[in-house]
């Protein structure tokens, strides 16, 4: 007894706000035996005359223990024990008078329940089944409640027996949400009747069998929102983003339901937000199936657009902060984020119809706040409404830059808002288009000297302005944008700082004060992306500051975030406002991480790049501890952007590395390599994705041969073979999509850009292949042959365009890097490359015209046939109409490269004379720079060697050759620097001394053409 009585005070002591107790006690119970903790926990809660917060603290805990430590403690008590567990249990929620405890005591044998489905799905106690259909067809109420809330909890209850009883379930379920005399037992049957449908969400067959509950379910959200519950609402949410194939039969009544609750002002915002989020999350997860419910849609942007101007008065707005943490969920916020993602979702081809009207009303209205909602609603919608908005960009451009001279401050921030996303939105087109307007209105705006909160978004405006804009255009207006600057700057210092030397305390105490900030305290991001900033701007200048801002960066780059797993009732003590992010992991478990610090460890983490990128050779001290930090960050799943880092860092740190000599960048190398494969394999997202295979290429191609050994081959070999399997099965998946009732145009355009997502992933396959075979050559062809087949899938005649374009990348590789043992292939490639010539894809022609050249230069004696029929094709293509229409140019300057390697290293296969002076005709090549110096070499040695048909009787061609070469260096297909430019330069020269000839060469050039000549003279 006294036991039991030392064991009350130890759970009242963890209740303890004084953190010494309290710490001191979780130490204690720690150290209690598992079973020992059990019995007393139970006594506990069974325990009529202890009290309610020490029966509750005792129900919590049981249930953690069920749920985190079941398998350490549970299996090894004697079975009797189990059986008197389970007993006490069930007797505990019959006997229970506090309904609080009695639903916690349901929550342990819910979680019991999880735990004693064995493998084969048999459940370990029937007890419980029998319990459950007594007291649902009991006349006391409360353990008809007791019955929902733990099939609620744990809705795979009847394990491997479902099936069998569906019906008796389906029953139950309808009988409860039929209780005329309980709303409580109504709004707990539609949960429960919500968490089955989702725990069978793959299970098609189910879920139209029970798609008749649906009704119920929505009844039972109206009634329970005007009883302040939203619990059912929620749940209806989540069947929205899991099932949303099962509200397809009620789909009319869902989303009217939804709009009502939305607009229904006497509802709370979250409520309301809420009934929003079940419309708005429909348009991303059956798009298609929305669409059919325009009439809808459009009823609820309004209903958007209202809450967005919901805004209050704020005095202090003007010189405050950015966001606060309590406007996150206001409804202007929650509004917005609705309305990008429901433009997103549905595509501009619908929204902006809806909506546009709507914003121009809103924009003349004489309340501030509804002009700032119309601006702020014109951000938002861009994304979505990308192509749509594009047609009408300049009317959008004009009428927005009006708002920069509003009267009111936070109109004149919306107007900023709204131009900063146009110019990340529409880029690079808005920066060519409307440069001059938006950058004057922007300084002008900038000069805003009574709200620095207006002030600091024109700023940042610009600075998204800028970010995409051509250099060319920026220039005229750096002198204004400096001044600006200045002015603002003395303006603030003078405002802030007496003196210069405070300028300069402040600068070193901002550093020493570092390590006192918060993780996620704001100066932090600001901080590094300044010193970034300096950088970039000095250059190898900066390595001198190195040592004072490596230590805070490596610091900020190291933050560990917190994690937590939890299940749904400890997560109801931790909320989002502390700065908790949670992902539902089913079965009531969720996973939460605290997101403070992670944004700045992201951007610590990017300017590490920036410097190993910057500094090279310079930031070699570094590179050692660098590699430590990001290796292991490859694994960062908390944050894509530290992943991307990460694996941008690697090539770079190795190109640093370099001056320390082979040794070194060996040992690097190997502690980088495992890592990037393993990731390459385990990668969640594919933009993530392919920057670790672009990087692993590139790291590759730095180290050469030998740089991988047979298990990093083995490894890398069953990766690729599953990226490329992956993209096969994609592609069957999106043509089943295409047989879908729900598919029209919109969901077609959805597809294509998992298409491009897919292709985007083999060109970083192609990538991989490049840089092994430019590395191994021959000796790596053992390995290749495991993947032959799937490569030689790709190039299938009936396969998409991109497949075939990539697989012949692979055999250009194999021919350019294994010839002449590439040979062997000829019979899975040859034939299918010579079709390729005349695809109706220049994309494709391209890659075929290009392993023609390559077979020519490296292929050998074996490929000779090939070109007798090969020139014919491609002269075919150089000669079709279009062949120089801006899509066709790169295909046919490859054919046209082609025929130079054949001519060149071939002569044998082809007619050189009858080919030359077609070819001469053809160049030069502007747009394929490579090509374009094996052409101007290939032009060369015939110069060279005097040859008569390419100099034409008496030279006459010559002027011809000068305008090519004029046209070449002027499109800088050839470079000052390379050799190729050094021959050219040299035929000029000879022709410069003999006066006549000269003379009659220049003349036949246009004042661009002498110019570029000249160039070439004085560089080459």
């Amino acid at each position: 007894m006294a036991e039991q009585q030392q064991f009350y005070l130890l759970l009242s002591n963890l209740m303890s706000p004084d953190n010494t107790v309290r710490k001191q006690s979780e130490e204690t119970y720690d150290t209690i035996p598992g079973q020992t903790k059990i019995t007393f926990l139970l006594q506990a809660i069974r325990d009529a005359s202890a009290a309610e917060e020490v029966k509750q603290m005792a129900a919590v805990l049981l249930r953690r223990l069920m749920s985190s430590s079941f398998e350490e403690v549970y299996p090894s008590l004697a079975i009797d024990v189990q059986t008197a567990i389970k007993t006490e249990l069930l007797a505990g929620i019959q006997s229970e008078g506090s309904p609080n405890i009695r639903k916690k005591v349901c929550d342990i044998a819910a979680e019991l329940t999880r735990n004693l489905i064995d493998d084969d799905g048999n459940n370990q106690w029937p007890e419980i089944l029998k319990f459950l259909f007594d007291s649902v067809n009991s006349q006391d109420v409360n353990l008809r409640e007791a019955a929902l809330h733990i099939f609620w909890n744990f809705p795979g209850i009847f394990g491997n027996q479902q099936q069998h009883y569906l019906e008796v379930i389906k029953r139950m379920l309808v009988q409860c949400m039929q209780d005329q005399e309980n709303p409580q037992i109504r709004t707990l049957a539609a949960r429960a009747a919500s968490s089955f449908i989702l725990s069978n969400e793959s299970n098609t067959a189910l879920l139209k069998h029970f798609s008749d509950l649906l009704p119920g379910i929505l009844q039972a959200v109206n009634e329970s929102c005007y009883r302040g519950d939203d619990s059912v609402l929620k749940s209806l949410v989540e069947i929205a983003d899991t099932a949303p194939k099962y509200l397809r039969p009620n789909l009319e009544a869902t989303l009217q339901l939804s709009l009502k609750l939305c607009a229904d002002t006497n509802l709370t915002n979250m409520q309301r937000q809420l009934a929003l989020e079940v419309i708005v999350t429909l348009s991303e997860t059956a798009a298609a199936m929305l669409r059919k419910h325009t009439n809808i849609v459009a009823q609820s942007v309004p209903q958007m657009l209202s809450m967005m101007v919901d805004l209050e008065e704020d005095e202090e707005w003007a010189m405050a902060d950015e966001l606060e943490d309590d406007d996150f969920d206001s409804n202007a916020v929650a509004g917005e984020s609705a309305l990008d993602r429901i433009a997103c979702g549905l595509g501009g081809k619908i929204v902006l119809p809806m909506i546009k009207q709507h914003i121009m009303q809103m924009l003349q209205n004489p309340d501030w706040k509804y002009r700032h909602a119309g601006l702020m609603a014109l951000s938002a919608i861009g994304e979505g409404c990308h192509q749509q908005m594009e047609a009408i960009l300049s009317e959008i451009v004009s009428f927005v830059l009006l708002f920069c001279q509003d009267p009111h401050p936070r109109v004149r921030y919306a107007a900023c808002n709204a131009i900063g996303q146009m110019a990340t939105d529409f880029a690079p087109t808005f920066q060519k288009k409307f440069h001059d307007k938006v950058i004057s209105a922007l300084l002008q705006t900038m000069e805003d000297q009574t709200n620095p909160r207006v002030q600091a978004h024109a700023a940042a405006a610009l600075i998204n302005f800028t970010e995409d804009c051509p250099k060319t255009l920026l220039l005229p207006y750096l002198d204004s944008l400096v001044q600006h600057l200045h002015v603002i700057m003395v303006a603030k210092l003078q405002e802030f700082m007496p003196d210069a030397s405070a300028v300069m305390q402040l600068l070193l105490k901002t550093q020493t004060d570092f390590n006192d900030l918060e993780d996620d305290d704001p100066q932090i991001s600001y901080m590094i992306s300044a010193w970034a900033r300096m950088c970039k701007i000095l250059g190898k200048e900066f390595q001198q500051y190195l040592p004072v801002v490596m230590g805070p960066l490596m610091k900020t780059a190291s933050i560990k975030p917190e994690v937590a797993l939890l299940d749904t009732q400890d997560m109801e003590n931790m909320s989002e406002d502390d700065g908790w992010e949670f992902v539902n992991l089913g079965d009531q478990q969720s996973f939460g991480i605290k997101t403070a610090g992670l944004e700045e460890k992201a951007t610590a983490c990017q300017m590490l790049v920036c410097y190993a990128k910057e500094l090279k050779e310079g930031f070699v001290e570094y590179t050692e501890q660098v590699v430590k930090l990001m290796v292991p960050l490859l694994k960062f799943y908390f944050h894509d952007g530290v992943r991307v880092a990460a694996a941008e860092s690697m090539p770079l740190l190795l190109e640093c590395a370099r001056v320390r000599g082979p040794e070194y960048l060996t040992q690097m190398w190997h502690f980088m390599c495992d890592a990037l494969i393993k990731s390459i394999g385990t990668e969640p997202d594919s933009d993530v994705l392919s920057e670790i295979m672009h990087s692993f290429a590139k790291c590759i191609e730095l180290m050469g041969d030998g740089c991988l050994n047979n298990e990093h081959f083995e490894e890398l070999g069953g990766i690729l073979k599953g990226k490329l399997e992956e993209h096969f099965k994609n592609q069957e998946l999106r043509q089943a999509k295409r047989q879908d009732e729900d598919y029209d145009e919109q969901v077609e355009e959805t597809l294509q850009d998992e298409d491009d997502n897919d292709v985007y992933i083999l060109t970083k396959v192609s990538d991989i292949l490049h840089s092994i075979f430019s590395s191994y050559r021959e000796k790596v062809l053992p390995w290749f042959e495991q993947l032959l087949q799937l490569f030689v899938n790709l190039i299938c005649p009936h396969r998409p365009w991109a497949d075939r374009q990539w697989g012949l990348c692979i055999f250009d590789d194999v021919i350019e890097h294994c010839s002449p043992s590439s040979f062997k292939y000829a019979e899975y490639f040859l034939r299918p490359m010579m079709q390729s010539l005349c695809d109706t894809s220049p994309e494709v022609r391209q890659a075929a015209a290009y392993g023609i050249g390559v077979m020519a230069q490296f292929g050998g004696e074996n490929y000779r046939p090939a070109f007798t029929e090969a020139v014919p094709l491609l002269v075919g293509v150089i000669q079709a109409p279009d062949s120089r229409a801006k899509e066709n140019v790169n295909a046919t300057e490859n054919c046209i490269s082609a025929v130079a390697k054949v001519m060149k290293y071939r002569p044998e296969c082809v007619n050189v004379n009858e080919i030359l002076p077609h070819w001469l005709s053809w160049l030069p090549l502007n747009e394929d720079k490579e090509e374009a110096v094996h052409t101007f070499n290939y032009l060369c040695d015939l110069i060279e060697s005097n040859n008569s048909i390419v100099l034409g009787p008496d030279n006459t061609n010559l002027p011809k050759i000068f305008v090519i070469i004029a046209d070449g260096v002027a499109n800088e297909s050839i470079k000052g620097e390379d050799g190729c430019s050094k021959r050219m330069a040299n035929v000029i020269r000879q022709v410069q001394v003999s006066g006549g000839l000269w003379t009659q060469c220049v003349s036949a050039l246009n004042e661009t053409q002498q110019k570029a000549i000249q160039d070439l003279l004085n560089t080459a």
